[in-house]
């Protein structure tokens, strides 16, 4: 910063440089006998200053210091001297004083005063590049090397360190003083050192950023031979290239992209192509169209799929498309592809994300289909209605809609929750498909889902109306085992004779299933007469069509082959599908088998799935969803989400809607682990966390080798070559500005606290054990139970009782992460039933049985967490306790930013669920205590008014401690420094 005055500048604070955020693997001190960063020799003490020169180019630099407890030195302060290239010195005289503040200068006005808050350096040898302290000589060992050399490259590129020491000791030598000596920086993400070694042939060393943070290769050291060798993420690499070495620039193109189709609907045109191949990899598409009034556009895509929207009606638009590698080398054009487009379809009602950060909003997750029936016309049965035992309880599948969940928004709202959940909205296809999940035209929204004046749209705008999101469930993994609709779908043997007439409908040439529509001929809404086929299709793969396999089904009737869907039969291609089922759930076959006879396994890999699916997803981005929760996640390599399918989102949300938008659409998978370790059965492949980050390295062009060496090398590389974080946690009781850059834009369901949630204290643990292997925790999906499991892997939905589900709920909305409850939880809804059993019995005895019956009345409320008015039997949900313990919970965190985006940390805390949390951000700093359940005592925190927020007690810190006495079980104690006291009243629980 300039500075203009004579004077000595303005320090209004002295605060301590911390390092950048480094992976936490690496924080142990070496292992060997050797020191912490030592002081000055006693009767010496003094501090040698080197300060960075060659980012301000500086013709002369000023060391301007005041020893703690004393004085400034009088500006510009005392002129450094010239150190080694780059770098100048001081040396000062410190008396009595273990430190000094500092500033550095030009002499002529330019200051660097570490923003305004000085530098505070302590004594021995220290550097100052960049805003950055470090401790070590950056100009040791910089003369004549003599007798054997070794040269060490030392990656940063993993941990970010700002600078970097080796701390070594030649075979047969002494140990250099800790930290070491300063190494070189080479090239980006590298650090350079030659060594004397004397006589000696290998030394043993260890890395280290000059503040406390070690790499010493898990306490072992590294063994280094003589010679050029290179360290990177624990691995040594001898008689090594120089990876600084300038690379041959890359001149050639990449190779014309293949096969590009252009297909119309309405206005807007989608165009796909397959992968260009380049020597070093393609990194985006240039698609040209040509056509209509508007001259020639040129777009940038990512990805293998552009969707053109906004066109001029019945226009021929003419497209080719070009790849670009990292060096701008550009490929030859494609062939063309056309498309005429059609009538401009009526513009839908506009829909736009609300954009805010998704932490704010506590999740409600319905099955739709059974929440709440809005329109019984939109209800159906289904092939199953009278075997499931639906039918004797008047109980057809899908009974729920998005009129009846319209109408209950108030509800959700009500009980404080700011975004709902819903299950797939696709149009699905099986025996059994209310819950959505067996999509067959992922491009149109299921009928029975919809009712006039109440469209997918409708629900959507209205929830945002109310200031409430809408999280769609999303399947890229797997179809109805009838396959996809536009991509390809099965010609299956069917022979309507006496035996199997009452299976197969006869075949209506102008009829279309759409789930709803009710056949003539059959009289039903599952018609399949267009599946079934006595001729075998031109094309067919299926082996040994329509021969009978020998075999009787459980009525005694012929079997016939290809008479199924199967992936071993041939019947689904492999460009398309997968074609084996699954055996090992953390092997590789999870990514490329089927995992039950109703989900057909996309191939994933195939360019023409990815285009499939992203434009089938495109389609509900623009209707303004917020977020996607992504099913069965773990199944699809994270090397193809990171290529394909998570920068597709990006990219449409961004050109759709802006940066902000995207940066808040909230993706969280579903990478189903039911291990109670950190990581699922030491498989990194297979563990939610892994979902969340970038990857290291390059792999093939080709998607499917490229999943095949992803997942060699990163369970090659195990558990402890993982990359960790920082971002959930506090520094002390700081907040700190997260680090996202190598975040994959996936967020996870936490998987590891559901598990583990059969008592709140094991899931406390468990959750924060995990924590440092996540991006960002602080973004986890956190449930009790769902559609699918309860804790433990149980299958039945949570029955332990009122009081723990109480003290689950208080740990939820406290803890980091974002707290989120399945349909009817708040009543203990079908506590103890069986989830899921198929059709094998009632839907009504199970934990997915209609809600609707406890929603009958009215309700509305203006704000989250509060029922305005409310009769009939709605009325009475709203008054059970858990109901009322979850109003409150969501009234205070809604009112503690802490709660909702803070960092935590446990360090000075003592007691089984308790933590501390802050989020700072402009003007808002919010620091909170938090303990569930049981007592707790605070040390360590800053000095203070705090104001519980349940009881409105005030205490006044002054010796950095605080302590609460056990509020009880499912009550807690939540004091905010400088908080605004009691929120809400005291109910069931808080009190």
């Amino acid at each position: 910063m300039r500075r203009t005055s004579p004077h000595r500048p303005r320090r209004p604070r002295v605060a301590l440089v911390v390092a950048a955020a480094l992976l936490g693997a690496l924080t142990t001190t070496p292992g060997t006998a050797r020191a912490a960063l030592e002081p000055a020799a006693a009767g010496t003490n003094t501090a040698t200053v080197f300060y960075y020169t060659k980012t301000k180019n500086w013709s002369s630099t000023y060391l301007h210091y005041a020893p703690d407890g004393g004085s400034w030195t009088t500006v510009p302060g005392t002129r450094m001297e010239a150190a080694c290239t780059d770098w100048v010195k001081k040396t000062v005289d410190l008396g009595a004083a273990t430190g000094l503040k500092a500033t550095f200068n030009n002499g002529s006005g330019t200051w660097d005063n570490n923003g305004g808050a000085d530098y505070a350096l302590g004594t021995g040898t220290l550097t100052v590049k960049d805003g950055v302290i470090a401790h070590s000589d950056p100009c040791a060992d910089t003369g004549p090397v003599e007798g054997t050399r070794a040269t060490v490259y030392y990656s940063t590129a993993t941990t970010g360190w700002t600078t970097a020491n080796i701390h070594y000791q030649p075979a047969g030598g002494s140990w250099t003083t800790a930290p070491g000596v300063g190494m070189e920086a080479a090239c980006a993400g590298w650090w350079r050192k030659t060594l004397d070694l004397g006589t000696a042939t290998s030394l043993k060393a260890a890395f280290n950023n000059g503040n406390g943070v070690w790499d010493n290769n898990n306490s072992a050291d590294y063994t280094l031979p003589a010679g050029t060798t290179t360290v990177k993420d624990r691995t040594v690499t001898a008689n090594a290239k120089d990876p600084c070495a300038a690379e041959a620039p890359d001149t050639e193109p990449p190779t014309a992209p293949t096969k590009v189709t252009a297909s119309a609907d309405g206005t807007s045109v989608v165009v796909s192509w397959e992968a260009a191949t380049d020597n070093r990899g393609v990194t985006r598409y240039q698609v040209t169209r040509t056509g209509g009034t508007k001259g020639t556009t040129v777009t940038d895509v990512a990805s293998t799929v552009l969707s053109d929207t906004g066109l001029e009606e019945r226009t021929p638009y003419t497209y080719t498309v070009r790849a670009v590698d990292a060096a701008g080398n550009v490929s030859p054009a494609s062939a063309t592809a056309t498309a005429t487009t059609g009538e401009k379809p009526p513009a839908p009602a506009g829909g736009t994300p609300l954009g805010t950060d998704p932490r704010k909003d506590p999740i409600y997750f319905v099955l739709t289909a059974r929440f709440f029936d809005g329109d019984s016309g939109n209800n159906r049965g289904g092939s199953q209605h009278t075997k499931s035992g639906n039918a004797a309880a008047d109980d057809p599948m899908f009974r729920g809609d998005f009129k009846g969940l319209v109408a209950k928004l108030d509800y959700i709202k009500a009980l404080g929750f700011s975004a709902v959940w819903i299950t797939p909205v696709v149009l699905n296809r099986s025996d059994y498909d209310y819950h959505g999940y067996h999509g067959y035209d992922f491009y149109k929204v299921d009928p029975r889902l919809e009712s006039a004046g109440a469209s997918y749209q409708d629900l959507i705008d209205a929830a945002h109306a109310k200031g409430m999101k809408i999280y769609q469930d999303v399947v890229y993994n797997h179809s109805s085992r009838w396959g996809a609709k536009g991509l390809f779908t099965p010609t299956v043997y069917g022979v309507r004779d006496s035996q199997w007439s009452w299976y197969y409908d006869e075949r209506n040439e102008g009829f279309t299933y759409d789930g709803l529509t009710v056949e003539p001929k059959s009289g039903k809404s599952y018609y399949n007469g267009d599946l079934w086929s006595t001729a075998e299709p031109t094309g067919n793969t299926c082996v040994n069509w329509g021969r009978p396999t020998g075999g009787k089904s459980a009525e005694g009737y012929t079997l016939y082959n290809c008479q199924w869907p199967s992936p071993t039969s041939g019947m689904f291609p492999k460009a398309y599908y997968h074609q084996c089922w699954i055996g090992n759930w953390e092997g590789e076959d999870a990514r490329s088998c089927w995992l039950h006879e109703d989900l057909a396994d996309f191939n994933t890999e195939n360019p023409a799935v990815q285009n499939y699916l992203i434009g089938a997803y495109d389609k509900y981005i623009d209707m303004g969803v917020d977020g996607f929760r992504v099913d069965t996640a773990v199944h699809i390599p994270r090397v193809t989400w990171n290529r394909r399918f998570l920068p597709a989102i990006q990219e449409r949300v961004t050109r759709k809607f802006g940066a902000e938008a995207a940066k808040n659409f909230f993706v969280f998978g579903e990478v189903a682990a039911f291990v109670n370790d950190k990581w699922n059965r030491g498989s990194v492949n297979h563990s939610a966390q892994f979902y969340t980050w970038k990857e290291r390295k390059e792999y093939s062009a080709d998607d499917e080798k490229a999943a095949l060496e992803q997942y060699a090398y990163e369970n090659g590389l195990g558990t402890g070559g993982q990359p960790t974080s920082t971002n959930a946690f506090l520094q002390g009781n700081d907040y700190h500005a997260p680090d996202h850059s190598r975040f994959s834009g996936m967020n996870i369901i936490d998987m590891r606290m559901h598990m583990n949630f059969s008592d709140a204290q094991n899931a406390f643990s468990n959750g924060k054990d995990s924590d440092d292997s996540v991006n960002d925790a602080t973004y986890n999906v956190v449930y009790v139970d769902s559609h699918d499991y309860g804790p433990n892997k149980s299958s039945e939905r949570y029955s332990g009782g009122t009081d723990a589900w109480a003290e689950n709920m208080a740990l939820m909305w406290t803890f980091r992460g974002i707290p989120t409850l399945y349909y009817g939880s708040e009543i203990e809804f079908q506590k103890g039933r069986k989830i899921d059993c198929g059709p094998s019995c009632p839907l009504s005895t199970t934990g997915r049985a209609y809600f609707g019956d406890h929603l009958a009345g009215s309700v509305t409320a203006s704000d989250f967490g509060r029922a305005d008015s409310a009769s009939g039997q709605v009325a009475t949900t709203l008054a059970q306790p858990l109901v009322r313990h979850l109003q409150r919970l969501n009234q205070i965190r809604r009112a503690v930013p802490a709660l909702q985006t803070g960092q935590y940390s446990t360090e000075g805390v003592s007691g089984q669920m308790a933590f501390k949390r802050r989020y700072t951000a402009g003007a808002t700093d919010s620091f909170a205590l938090v303990t569930v359940t049981g007592a707790a005592t605070f040390t360590g925190v800053p000095n203070g008014t705090y104001r519980d927020a349940v009881t409105g007690d005030v205490r006044t810190v002054t010796d950095g401690r605080l302590a609460v006495t056990a509020p009880g079980k499912g009550n807690l104690r939540v004091y905010v420094l400088n908080g605004p006291g009691r929120i809400g009243v005291d109910g069931p629980y808080l009190k």
